[in-house]
C-alpha cells in the first residue's frame, strides 16, 4: 500500500518538520540521558538515532518516537558504573533478544488490563516528570532566560492563529536562537550540555569476555531494561492510539522495540525505548501520524550533529525548555481534575489515578506507578465483585428438600465466604446447590464447593451440586476431590 505521504504534500510537510522539531528536542534530551547513564554525549545520541531508525522501520505504532530514555538510563547506569561500558553494551543486545522473546510470548497482551485511572495517571504523572525535568534548567541562569521561556511560550500559543504550515515549536526555536545569536545575549546553549559527534556510528561487538559468568553478571540487567522499556514503549503506543483514535500491532512493537536495542547495541548505543514527551511534540503538537517523521526524527538528529554542529549548538535552552513545558500543558489531564469529575469519580478509580501518578513522580519510573497502579484496581476491583455472589434458599414445603441458589462470579475473593451461607444443622435430608446462574472461576471457588459437600456429609445429608455451565462443568470436574483440605 502505497505510504500517505507519497500522496499528500501537506502530509508529505507535516512529516518532514515534524521529525526535524523532534531531532531538535531530542539532542538535550539524549545528552541529559547520557550523563545519568554515566557514558559519553555522544553514546545517547548514537542511541536515538538507531533507535529511531530502526523502529520506524520494525515498529508497530507509526509516528512514535523512541530513543534514548531515562527510565532505561537509570535500570543500566550501576551496570556502567561498577564493571564498564563493555558490560552496558552486553546487557543493551541482551535485553533487546529478551524483548523479542518476550514480544513473541504475547507479553504485549497484557496491555488490555491496564486500567483507564492508570493510563490517566500515566499521563499525568508523565507531564509531571517532564515538567520537574526542565526546573533544573530555570535554576541560576541568567535573568534573560525567563523572558525567553515565556517569549517562546507566547509563540507556540498564538502562532498557530496566525499559520499552522510550519510546526509552532520549530519557529519558536529559530526566532529564540536568532534573538541570542544576533543579541549576543549569554544564555544556556545546547552546547553547554556536551560536545555533540563529528561523525557516525559504527558497528562492533562489546569488549567483554564471551562467558558464562559475563551473562550471569548482565541478565538482570537485561531483564530489568527489557520490562521497563516494553512497558513505557506499550503504554506509550497506547496512548497514541487513543490520540489518533488508531490502532497499532503491540505485538510487533514489543519485537521491534527489541530489534532496534539489539541494533544499537552493536552501534555501541546505550539502549532506549519509546519516549512519551518527543511522541507528544510528534504527534499532538506538530500532528504527524506516520513512520516517516520516526524515521526522519532519527536522520536529522545525525545530520544537526554532524553537519550543522555549530548552529545546534547554539539553541539556547530556554527554547528547548519552552517547548517541553508546552508539550507538559498539552499532555495533562485537566479534565481529570476538574472538580465536577472528581465529585462523579468513584473514591476507588481517583485512587488509582493518585497513587499511580505518587509512585511514579517519587520514584521517577513509570513502570512502578503502572504495576502499582493496576495491582491497586484489580485489588479494589476483586474487593468489590467480592461481595456479588449472593445465596438464596428454598425449603420444600414437606420438609424434605432444601434448594439453594448461588448466582454471581465465584473466584478467591467471593468463595471465600460462600461456606458460612449454608445451615448445615438444619437444613434437611436432602441439599440441592442450583449453579444455574454462577459461574467457576478457580481452584478456591471448588475448594469451596468440597467443603460445602464435606460439611453435609458429615451430618449424614446429601449434596446435589446442579445447573453448572459447560466452563464451570469442566472445571469443577477437573478439580472437585482432589485439592487438599
Amino acid at each position: 500500500m502505497r505510504p500517505a505521504w507519497l500522496s499528500s504534500p501537506k502530509v508529505l510537510r507535516t512529516e518532514v518538520l515534524g521529525g526535524l522539531v523532534v531531532a531538535l528536542a531530542l539532542v538535550p534530551e539524549a545528552i541529559s540521558f547520557s550523563i545519568i547513564a554515566g557514558v559519553d554525549p555522544a553514546i545517547g545520541l548514537f542511541a536515538s538515532f538507531t533507535m529511531a531508525v530502526v523502529i520506524s522501520i520494525v515498529g508497530g505504532r507509526p509516528a512514535m518516537i523512541s530513543a534514548a530514555t531515562g527510565a532505561v538510563a537509570l535500570v543500566i547506569a550501576p551496570l556502567n558504573r561498577e564493571h564498564g561500558f563493555g558490560y552496558l553494551v552486553a546487557a543493551v543486545i541482551l535485553a533487546g533478544v529478551f524483548q523479542i522473546v518476550l514480544g513473541a510470548l504475547g507479553v504485549a497482551k497484557l496491555i488490555r488490563f491496564v486500567p483507564r485511572s492508570v493510563m490517566v495517571g500515566f499521563v499525568n504523572s508523565l507531564a509531571i516528570l517532564v515538567f520537574m525535568a526542565q526546573v533544573p534548567q530555570l535554576r541560576d541562569v541568567p535573568w534573560a532566560v525567563y523572558p525567553l521561556v515565556a517569549g517562546g511560550l507566547a509563540l507556540m500559543v498564538f502562532f498557530p492563529k496566525i499559520s499552522r504550515v510550519v510546526p509552532a515549536p520549530l519557529v519558536s526555536i529559530a526566532i529564540l536562537t536568532a534573538i541570542t545569536v544576533a543579541a549576543g545575549i549569554a544564555v544556556p546553549t545546547v552546547g553547554d550540555k556536551g560536545a555533540l559527534p563529528s561523525s557516525l556510528p559504527v558497528p562492533g561487538l562489546p569488549d567483554v569476555p564471551f562467558t558464562l559468568d559475563t551473562l550471569v553478571l548482565v541478565a538482570p540487567y537485561a531483564l530489568a531494561m527489557a520490562v521497563v522499556g516494553l512497558m513505557e514503549s506499550l503504554m506509550t503506543a497506547k496512548l497514541v492510539d487513543e490520540i489518533t483514535d488508531t490502532r497499532s500491532d503491540k505485538t510487533r512493537e514489543s519485537v521491534g522495540q527489541g530489534v532496534a536495542n539489539i541494533v544499537t547495541g552493536f552501534f555501541g548505543g546505550m539502549g532506549g525505548c519509546a519516549m512519551i514527551g518527543q511522541t507528544m511534540i510528534n504527534v499532538k503538537v506538530s500532528g504527524a501520524r506516520t513512520r516517516l517523521s520516526t524515521f526522519l526524527a532519527g536522520v536529522f538528529l545525525m545530520v544537526l550533529c554532524i553537519v550543522c554542529g555549530p548552529v545546534v549548538s547554539r539553541i539556547p535552552m530556554a527554547a528547548l525548555v519552552a517547548v517541553m513545558v508546552m508539550v507538559c500543558f498539552a499532555t495533562f489531564d485537566w479534565h481529570s481534575v476538574a472538580p465536577g469529575t472528581l465529585r462523579r469519580m468513584p473514591a476507588g478509580e481517583i485512587t488509582v489515578m493518585v497513587l499511580t501518578v505518587v509512585c511514579v513522580v517519587v520514584t521517577h519510573n513509570l513502570a512502578v506507578g503502572v504495576v502499582a497502579g493496576s495491582v491497586t484496581a484489580m485489588v479494589i476491583f476483586a474487593k468489590r465483585v467480592a461481595h456479588l455472589a449472593t445465596v438464596t434458599s428454598v425449603t420444600d414445603p414437606g420438609g424434605g428438600e432444601v434448594v439453594y441458589r448461588v448466582a454471581g462470579e465465584l473466584f478467591f475473593a467471593s468463595s471465600n465466604d460462600l461456606v458460612g451461607r449454608f445451615d448445615y444443622a438444619g437444613d434437611p435430608q436432602r441439599v440441592v446447590i442450583d449453579l444455574s446462574s454462577a459461574h467457576i472461576w478457580d481452584a478456591s471457588s471448588v475448594a469451596a464447593l468440597d467443603a460445602i459437600e464435606a460439611k453435609y456429609r458429615q451430618r449424614g445429608k446429601d449434596v446435589e451440586i446442579v445447573g453448572l455451565n459447560e466452563r464451570s462443568a469442566r472445571l469443577h470436574g477437573t478439580l472437585s476431590g482432589r485439592l487438599s483440605a
